[in-house]
């Protein structure tokens, strides 16, 4: 992988206790704290950009509504020191307040990297908005986690499942799908 530039930011989508919640089901990645832990002390340790996303569902019922526990931060993220903190309640983290895209563009930042909750949902929709509007996207792959779920025709579909495919979708076309190993080399350059 080549270096990662020096102001690429590292968005860190929806790590919130909601997500805790047993409603959600069988998760994939049990690496998924780790290699998030590895990424953020990468960015602070090299005095890259970091943003916090937390995702303020609208739905009745969401643990993951704000003023609810679902809603607050887990501790893996809770105490850190963001350069922005995005609030939103559509899966894209460009689409939130503060506008993602318009500090991203202010500060000269044309490289993200993308980790989080979920793999399929917001993860993956914030890395194809990205690239679309011309990012440089990185995916973490193994610094997302998602879960098991039930298709239209009732048949199960694992998260295991769905890493793959959104890795699949991904690659090549909106962003570099790779790995928390692969980054924190990259960035070590």
């Amino acid at each position: 992988m080549d270096a990662i530039a020096s102001n690429a930011a590292l968005i860190v989508i929806d790590v919130q206790e909601g997500f805790k919640d047993p409603s959600w089901g069988r998760r994939d990645n049990p690496d998924f704290e780790a290699n998030v832990e590895t990424l953020v002390t990468g960015w602070q340790r090299t005095s890259r950009p970091i943003v916090l996303v937390r995702h303020n569902s609208r739905q009745p019922g969401s643990p993951l509504r704000p003023g609810q526990r679902g809603n607050d931060l887990q501790p893996l993220v809770a105490d850190l020191t963001a350069d922005l903190a995005v609030g939103k309640s559509a899966h894209s983290s460009f689409i939130g307040d503060p506008d993602l895209h318009g500090w991203l563009t202010a500060q000269g930042i044309r490289e993200i990297v993308v980790c989080g909750i979920q793999t399929n949902r917001c993860c993956e929709t914030t890395a194809r908005v990205g690239g679309d509007l011309g990012y440089r996207v990185l995916f973490a792959i193994d610094a997302t986690h998602t879960f098991d779920e039930v298709g239209p025709d009732g048949s199960a579909v694992s998260a295991d499942e769905f890493a793959r495919i959104t890795a699949a979708n991904l690659h090549d076309n909106f962003a570099t799908v790779t790995t928390t190993a692969a980054i924190a080399h990259a960035i070590a350059k």
